[in-house]
């Protein structure tokens, strides 16, 4: 126990450090190279502020996955020598280097096409399509699916395109203020980290581990104020990851005691984001906009026009995470009635979110629209 959890800690540290010392890095070329975000009426942010943080979460997370992916193939022999404990996890990375292949080949697509989109800006039914395209090749040929008592596999490889997709965009929507999306992010990988270490699944707490410390590197220049944006290349690409890591984490373990309710885990961790995309779809559709084209309406926006600061906002929504977090955790171990009581306070947490952001102190327009 004690050497995984050194290797846990190593492999954190590892990801932190390379995430911010390639954020640091493409922060100054950035701004060498003109590749900012500037102020327009349907972004937040009032001045010019460098992209390519996505970059660096990418490639924090394709090299260092490249590194475990060649130690194992390469290195099993001598590594198996001087930890035997690590054998039998060495050949099922290398059973499953293929899977993991592929997941870092759809990553590597949307972690492009958001690249593109940041420089040229795409259509967004071309960014849905490929976000489809890459769910389907992750469910259905690295067996990214749902499999919770479901046994048809174009049932749940179709619900698992559905999952991939949702938490994708939501993870892109949540990517509208300073330290939101990777924030939120790094705290539901903690959570999905504590029920991967329950149920002994040690390559997906590998993955958790290594995403955790890749944001909280990329947060060092992301937090309020930022310094540089993750972009579409990285929040895309974040939100593949978590959703990888929800449909791949097994929940419900009767030989552990772990009860049939923790299977809602990934939607009660997971209520913040998925109650901002839901509500910013139906404003804009209520309006008469395509869901997809990017505003200022998003509920962090709508607590900032109550007087909240960027700081204020982001602390409030990771508190929130944190409370619907606690809850999920809790459904690992709790009966029916705390399972009802979890989704109580689920319901209450977003119910507090709709009244901070419906009182106090109105602003009349939002900062990018006051510039």
């Amino acid at each position: 126990m004690k050497l995984f959890l050194l290797l846990g800690l190593f492999l954190a540290a590892a990801a932190f450090v390379l995430s911010a010392g390639l954020t640091a890095l493409m922060r100054r070329l950035a701004i060498r190279i003109g590749f900012a975000a500037r102020p327009r009426i349907d972004r937040y942010n009032q001045s010019v502020v460098a992209l390519g943080g996505g970059i660096a979460i990418f490639w924090t997370l394709l090299l260092l996955l490249a590194a475990v992916l060649t130690a194992a193939q390469f290195g099993s022999s001598q590594i198996s020598r001087l930890w035997p404990t690590l054998e039998p996890y060495l050949e099922g990375i290398i059973a499953k280097r293929s899977d993991l292949i592929l997941v870092l080949g759809c990553a590597f697509v949307l972690h492009a096409v958001g690249l593109w989109d940041d420089k040229k800006r795409l259509g967004p039914m071309f960014k849905l399509a490929v976000q489809i395209l890459t769910a389907a090749v992750a469910a259905a040929a690295a067996d990214i699916r749902l499999e919770f008592f479901i046994y048809n596999k174009l049932i749940t490889t179709i619900l698992s395109v559905l999952w991939i997709v949702i938490l994708t965009n939501a993870f892109n929507f949540l990517d509208n203020m300073d330290g939101v999306s990777a924030g939120i992010a790094a705290i539901v990988s903690a959570v999905l980290l504590t029920a991967a270490i329950r149920s002994g699944q040690v390559f997906i707490g590998g993955l958790a581990v290594l995403l955790l410390g890749t944001l909280l590197g990329f947060l060092v220049f992301n937090f309020p104020p930022a310094k540089i944006f993750m972009g579409d290349a990285g929040s895309l690409v974040v939100g593949f990851f978590v959703a990888v890591l929800t449909l791949r984490t097994t929940y419900y373990i009767p030989a552990l005691g772990i009860p049939l309710s923790a299977v809602f885990m990934p939607v009660v961790v997971m209520a913040v984001p998925l109650y901002d995309l839901t509500s910013v779809v139906f404003l804009r559709i209520r309006q008469g906009k395509s869901p997809f084209i990017g505003d200022t309406q998003h509920f962090s926006h709508r607590l900032s026009r109550r007087g909240l600061t960027d700081r204020q906002v982001a602390l409030t929504l990771y508190l929130a995470t944190l409370c619907t977090s606690i809850g999920a955790i809790i459904l690992q171990k709790t009966d029916l009635v705390g399972a009802l009581l979890v989704f109580l306070q689920t319901l209450m947490v977003l119910g507090i979110i709709a009244v901070l952001e419906s009182s106090g102190r109105l602003n009349s327009t939002s900062p990018a629209e006051s510039k």
